[in-house]
């Protein structure tokens, strides 16, 4: 009990430490202008969905994506997330061995089938919870992190804050019908992305057709692994009041995209639905990498300065997703600011750089100091401020 104490008040106090999450993207329409002729989405009938570039984070189709939805088992996405934060600090690992307790064992909905007072490891939580969607898995998992499920639901949402996850709130680890418990395919489209990026070491086990656990061998719910080889997850859902939700991510060359399908009728209108928006956002566009972080892009004079010149470079990789065939057409401007001056932090922006396509801009990102530039000798600030006069 006092280790169990010890744990969870040292999960809650290295929450409020937690980093911001990853660079923010821009999650929001397309911006191809319509002189670039593009196909319109295809119409499927999940009443709110949204299908997106995972790097560029460019929204490729949508309806009503910000619609407040129950998210059935797509809440486990967050359940993992947490579990998974959680070995990435050390704090737990996958060989720690769990008891069942009661509680867990008397979950309702699909299970793994676990057993009260027996033993199973979190690496076979994990898989129960994402393979088999668990929900005594669930419930295992938060007891082992948290203490109790309840106190594991507010550690959800505070990573659902940091994540960005505006429109969502979370009541329990399983996704079972709750009245407050809500989020959206927006919300749904971030929480994805943010497994993939920071935890490619677990996202395997999203691909993972079955998984076998006390002579009892589940498959997967995601038909969508058995047609199409490149969909590598994530996570299914349903409930009566939900209907069958779908969170599908799919790489083809170097573009991948995610979608979510939300309150479909069948598990089939789930897969093809899904199946639809990906073959569309793949046939249609293409994703390029146009400048990687820390690349040198420019370099402009600094005034005042123990040096003569501060190098200008992008905080986080440039990715564009734009039609297909038109990567020749792009064009990029660099517009830095006038008369820079030391001192300069890293990190210190100093311009824009724009990317444009038939004259519409695709996407701007800032333009910042690679290095610090600390403030010159009396001699150099004193010729600078005489040439700055006639500049």
């Amino acid at each position: 009990m006092k280790q169990s104490l010890i744990r969870l008040l040292t999960l809650l106090l290295l929450l409020s430490w937690l980093p911001p999450a990853a660079a923010e993207v821009r999650w929001g329409q397309h911006p191809i202008v319509d002189t670039v002729p593009t196909p319109s989405p295809p119409s499927i009938g999940a009443p709110s969905h949204i299908l997106v570039d995972m790097r560029s984070g460019y929204v490729l189709a949508e309806r009503s994506p910000r619609e407040s939805w129950e998210p059935a088992s797509l809440a486990k996405m967050m359940t993992a997330y947490v579990v998974f934060e959680e070995l990435s600090a050390g704090h737990i690992d996958l060989e720690d061995s769990v008891t069942v307790s009661e509680t867990a064992w008397r979950s309702t909905g699909s299970r793994m089938f676990l057993e009260a007072g027996s033993e199973v490891t979190v690496a076979e939580l994990l898989q129960g919870l994402i393979v088999q969607s668990g929900n005594d898995a669930a419930v295992a998992l938060a007891e082992h992190v948290a203490g109790d499920e309840d106190t594991f639901a507010q550690v959800m949402n505070q990573h659902a804050d940091r994540l960005g996850m505006e429109d969502t709130r979370y009541t329990n680890a399983t996704g079972m019908p709750d009245d407050e418990m809500r989020t959206t395919a927006l919300d749904t489209a971030r929480l994805a992305r943010a497994i993939i990026d920071d935890f490619p070491e677990f996202y395997d086990w999203y691909s993972q057709r079955s998984f076998e656990y006390g002579g009892i061998r589940q498959h997967n719910r995601n038909r969508l692994l058995w047609r199409d080889e490149t969909v590598d997850g994530l996570k299914t859902g349903h409930t009566r009041s939900a209907g069958y939700n779908l969170t599908t991510s799919a790489e083809r060359g170097n573009m991948r995209l995610i979608s979510v399908v939300l309150g479909t009728e069948g598990e089939d209108a789930r897969a093809q639905q899904s199946l639809q928006l990906l073959n569309y956002g793949f046939r249609f566009f293409e994703s390029h990498r146009l400048y990687s972080a820390g690349d040198e892009l420019a370099a402009s004079r600094a005034w005042l300065g123990d040096t003569d010149s501060v190098s200008l470079t992008i905080e986080d990789d440039l990715y564009v997703t734009i039609p297909r065939r038109e990567r020749d057409n792009l064009s990029a401007s660099m517009s830095v600011d006038g008369q820079i001056k030391a001192p300069i932090e890293a990190g210190d922006q100093l311009g824009t750089l724009k990317i444009e396509l038939a004259g519409g801009t695709v996407h701007e990102a800032p333009l910042v100091a690679t290095h610090a530039v600390e403030e010159g000798g009396l001699w150099r600030r004193l010729t600078d401020q005489v040439m700055l006069r006639f500049q």
